[in-house]
């Protein structure tokens, strides 16, 4: 070990940690609104890093067929909850929102992937593939389970995640993929060369922080998505429609994972399966940040990325390891200061 060597590990933990503070923000946001422990928020990214990387090929990606199937199941729920009856407005509003939508996306990715598109539109382009699927997620798996225990909504989050890693399989194959990059200038700064690449994930991290920060303090939404996360009941009773922030919260996790995807997607090789990893690292750092603070979920996905790459270097068959036990001294930490708290 010596300076350049940290210098680059630095670098590695930093970039990984600003993929995985944004997968801890997802998580934060999903949890404090609907009390979901959302695991599948690694699958968007495997989804979105894969999208991408078939784009790339001038392939059309399995995702748009798998958003047109989702969208159908979703309709199918609407028309079941229905059996009793509906007005028109609601069939126009559900039949555009679970048919026409995907249908039109299909059709748009049908017509640009062969032509070659710049690596920014095709950026673009997986990121409206896959945020739909959030929404559809919500509609299909969690809506109907709103109200129940923290229990069983994190069994629905394994059904699920074992659901989209499976649906992964069969679209994607086992093969993995590798996208191309957003850009492929490297930049000398003294002895550490930086690519384009990484600083595409450092700003767009920045970029979504103060995205959200601005969301939640300056729109009604995103007051209604803080409200909901403070008091549920009180948020519903005041005449906030739960619903609503449900989707919302649903929708900007799937967003916030086809980004993660599209940025991480040109540094590695991605696999169906490779998202559940990188989404327990995220839950890692939203873990430390007690599934509620944004500000220290952030801080601590770059600190698990530090430990990460560092870990890699001295005990790299247990880097893992040494990850996935930074949760244990935390949760020891937050049993006994609830216990004390429980306690006054």
């Amino acid at each position: 070990m010596d300076a350049m060597i940290a210098t680059f590990l630095i670098q590695d933990g930093v970039t990984s940690g600003a993929i995985y503070a944004l997968l801890g923000l997802a998580l934060v946001l999903v949890f404090s609104v609907t009390r979901v422990i959302f695991i599948p928020q690694g699958e968007f990214v495997a989804y979105g890093a894969l999208t991408l990387a078939l784009l790339d090929n001038g392939r059309v990606p399995a995702t748009t067929s798998l958003l047109v199937c989702f969208g159908a199941i979703a309709f199918l729920t609407d028309l079941w909850s229905w059996r009793r009856g509906t007005d028109a407005r609601t069939f126009l509003r559900s039949l555009a929102m679970n048919l026409i939508l995907p249908a039109v996306i299909y059709g748009v990715a049908t017509m640009l992937a062969p032509l070659g598109l710049p690596a920014f539109a095709k950026a673009l382009l997986t990121i409206l593939i896959i945020a739909p699927m959030g929404y559809y997620v919500y509609r299909i798996a969690y809506r109907p389970l709103a109200d129940a225990s923290v229990l069983v909504l994190l069994i629905a989050s394994v059904g699920v995640h074992l659901a989209m890693m499976g649906l992964g399989l069969v679209f994607f194959g086992a093969e993995g993929l590798r996208a191309q990059p957003l850009a492929e200038t490297n930049y000398t700064i003294g002895s550490l060369m930086v690519p384009a690449q990484s600083l595409w994930i450092y700003g767009s991290t920045i970029a979504i922080i103060i995205a959200l920060y601005m969301f939640f303090e300056r729109t009604l939404l995103g007051k209604a998505l803080r409200a909901t996360a403070v008091n549920r009941l009180g948020a519903r009773l005041v005449g906030v429609r739960t619903h609503l922030t449900g989707i919302t919260a649903f929708t900007l996790a799937a967003t916030i994972g086809a980004i993660s995807g599209v940025l991480i997607g040109p540094i590695t090789t991605i696999y169906y399966d490779t998202g559940f990893l990188i989404g327990l690292k995220g839950f890692v750092a939203a873990i430390i940040g007690g599934l509620a603070s944004f500000p220290i979920t952030a801080v601590a996905a770059i600190g698990v990325g530090l430990i990460e790459a560092f870990a890699s270097f001295f005990a790299s068959s247990y880097k893992e390891v040494i990850v996935f036990g930074l949760i244990i001294p935390v949760l020891i930490w937050l049993s006994l200061s609830h216990a004390f708290h429980e306690e006054e």
